[in-house]
């Protein structure tokens, strides 16, 4: 990042009538600890802030970053008040002046006729629309009919929000990190909004694992889809990714964004870093709003809670911090009690004293807490606000134990704050500091392997905080010495099995392990019983530090002869762009995209992918209306050719040959039927005029159609 006395982004000139309003938020987890009794509504009434604030300050737009609901599978109770509060505070009959420009009907539902863009339909009354992308907690789950689904599904058929920044990966890799070389990786479409001169358009990418990530942004395989004059408009690009490296999992770095980007918001990132920074050696500026509700009691949860107030006025932009009064004050301490008990002159084998010494610590920052909302609470009044009645605070003192023979109970000691803090059971952390001697890690039992979370110091909180399934199968598998089957392929496979829901992940690696090993052994000829073991070994180690490399350097396990494609054939290319060139004289507003490096054929049965249901395939726009139209590009995933079946001696083998020709039958049957051409997606309107004086159409124009072919 630059230096933070770098001035900040502001409006030199402006029209009220050509200024962009826009409430930004981010990671709002409505649902999380709903069934506790003192903070179980803390998400929903700071959401319902955030609303309140979007009306007060009569906004064009609500954007929110990711995240809207803790959980996957949100409650009925969570549910029922989200909708209830979306349709009491951006339904209305408020005119909205922003006009649509990209084609309604993109990304709405197959086989309905209503546009994915609420405030289209002229069947609801839109004030205030709200777009959102899903984050990590919230994200498209299963393989229905309708394709993977999640709650922003739900609130989008609903007509309460436009849900983008969702697409789908193919299946052989769409939880893969390192995909394989025929994917032909992220396509954003843009939502492209107009108000007076001002022009905007909404990039969002939906949460994303952040290996496969940074490799499609290495890679030049994000392709952005932007219109001919994009140095004319304002560009958002709305992620939710990790910003900051949390081990195992890495982070996507800030600087491999495309150059048109003007602002990128971050989701998932829950300290508040709300003031736009810029990024050395690039254009654009970077906002982090922060969570709306303290998920953890750590560090970065005890910066005071923000939204943005983001307008926007040709390309220029200014951002105002607008404080959340609804979040409850946290405090955070840490003390060492070795080092307290010589300066306060207490023995740490009494515990008394100690229990004495911790009463006062926390006593101060609940005192420190209750100053602070007090303080904000009186600023608040001084500028209008009413007053809001105190809230308990979250106090979390962290005690190192080092050197300390014995610690009382903490639940047993939160209970005498029961009443003045909202998290009595976790107030006090315990941790030791983390050297141990290597006479304990080699005392580890494989039955029995020192896992990280079993450390007797950390509540049952913390615990539950701090587990990853990643996390404990690595260091599991790391004490068990494996014979045959890598620990680096095994640890993906069960996390397949367990986060996605994949039941024969598990069983396609250890047969696929099982077939290489037994060729590896195959190769090395006759072996010896005695030394089958080492041989075994060798080839075990072998294939991990094979897919570790291929895992490095963002390739597939099933390692191919072909030639890899060239990935960037201009060495100064921007990493996500993909330009669009419309044609000599269409008149467009877009450009065609340029298709990716075509990949070798191994032979003429590839599938072509079938169209897309539900496109917009009209070529006709009512005459009041400016409508920019784009044809779907060709980049739609071909399913390999059938495998090369190998002649296997086996019973097994013998046995799963009909399969494998019945299967290779009907793709290339299937192949044939679906090469007929290619789909058709447009920019343009979806035959329901909207009624609305708000929107602001261009009179007496025809539609400019531009169709475009990618090859």
């Amino acid at each position: 990042m630059s230096d933070n006395e770098a001035p900040l982004p502001t409006i030199r000139s402006s029209y009220q009538e050509d200024i962009i309003k826009i409430l930004v938020a981010t990671d709002n987890h409505i649902g999380y600890l709903e069934r506790d009794p003192i903070r179980g509504q803390d998400s929903i009434n700071t959401f319902k802030e955030i609303l309140q604030l979007a009306v007060k300050h009569d906004v064009d737009m609500i954007l929110l970053g990711g995240d809207l609901f803790h959980e996957n599978r949100p409650s009925r109770d969570c549910l029922y008040q989200v909708m209830a509060l979306l349709r009491e505070y951006t339904f209305g009959d408020k005119p909205v002046q922003l006009e649509l420009l990209s084609n309604p009907d993109d990304g709405r539902a197959e086989g309905y006729s209503f546009p994915a863009v609420n405030y289209e339909d002229s069947n609801l009354n839109i004030a205030i629309p709200v777009f959102s992308i899903h984050g990590n907690h919230d994200d498209p789950q299963g393989a229905g009919p309708e394709g993977a689904l999640c709650a922003l599904d739900v609130l989008s058929v609903s007509g309460l929000i436009n849900y983008m920044g969702k697409f789908d990966l193919p299946l052989s890799s769409a939880s893969n990190p390192n995909p394989v070389e025929s994917d032909s990786g992220i396509s954003i479409r843009p939502v492209l909004l107009r108000k007076g001169q001002t022009r905007l358009g909404l990039y969002g990418v939906g949460n994303v694992k952040d290996a496969r990530m940074h490799f499609e942004l290495r890679s030049n395989r994000v392709r952005m889809y932007m219109p001919s004059d994009k140095e004319d408009w304002f560009n958002v690009l709305v992620v939710h990714q990790n910003r900051v490296p949390h081990p195992p999992t890495p982070a996507v770095p800030e600087g491999l964004f495309d150059d048109c980007i003007d602002l990128v918001v971050w989701g998932h990132e829950h300290d508040c870093r709300i003031v736009p920074e810029p990024v050395a050696g690039r254009p654009y500026h970077i906002t982090q709003p922060g969570s709306s509700v303290a998920t953890s009691l750590g560090e970065g949860e005890g910066l005071e809670k923000h939204v943005a107030l983001l307008q926007i006025h040709n390309k220029e932009f200014e951002l105002k911090p607008l404080p959340l009064r609804t979040v409850r004050p946290f405090m955070l301490g840490d003390i060492f009690l070795a080092e307290a008990a010589e300066e306060e002159g207490f023995d740490v084998s009494d515990q008394i004293a100690v229990g004495k010494f911790l009463r006062a610590r926390v006593n101060a920052l609940i005192d420190q807490a209750n100053q602070l909302w007090d303080e904000r609470n009186a600023h608040a009044v001084e500028e209008g606000e009413e007053e809001l009645p105190r809230m308990l605070p979250l106090v979390r003192l962290k005690v190192d134990t080092t050197n300390v023979p014995a610690m009382s109970n903490p639940i047993r000691f939160g209970q005498e704050f029961t009443g003045r803090i909202a998290n009595p059971r976790d107030v006090l952390s315990f941790h030791r500091s983390k050297a141990r001697s290597a006479a304990s890690r080699t005392a580890t039992s494989a039955d029995q392997p020192e896992l990280s979370i079993d450390d007797p110091d950390l509540t049952t909180s913390e615990k539950l905080a701090k587990v990853r399934v990643q996390t404990l199968v690595q260091e599991y598998l790391a004490a068990q010495e494996l014979q045959v089957l890598g620990e680096a392929g095994m640890n993906e496979a069960i996390r397949m099995f367990v986060e996605k829901d994949d039941g024969w992940a598990i069983q396609t690696h250890v047969s696929n392990a099982l077939r290489a090993l037994m060729k590896g052994v195959q190769e090395n000829g006759e072996v010896d019983e005695e030394e089958l073991d080492d041989v075994l070994v060798k080839l075990k180690e072998q294939h991990n530090h094979e897919y570790l490399e291929k895992a490095r350097m963002g390739k597939t396990a099933k390692g191919k002869g072909k030639d890899k494609a060239s990935i960037q054939a201009d060495s100064d290319a921007d990493s996500m762009l993909m330009e669009v060139d419309g044609g000599e004289d269409d008149g467009s507003d877009f450009d065609e995209p340029v298709p990716p490096p075509k990949k070798k054929k191994a032979a003429p049965v590839k599938k072509a992918a079938p169209a897309k249901k539900g496109r917009g395939k009209k070529a006709v726009a009512s005459e009041s209306e400016e409508v920019v139209e784009l044809d779907e590009d060709d980049d739609e995933e071909e399913d390999e050719a059938p495998p090369k079946v190998t002649k296997k001696t086996n019973r097994a083998a013998v046995l799963s040959q009909p399969a494998k020709k019945t299967l290779a039958k009907k793709t290339g049957t299937k192949g044939k039927a679906s090469s007929s051409g290619q789909g058709t997606l447009s920019f343009a309107p979806s035959g329901r005029s909207s009624t609305r004086a708000a929107a602001t159409r261009a009179k007496g124009k025809m539609a400019n159609v531009v169709e475009l072919d990618s090859d």
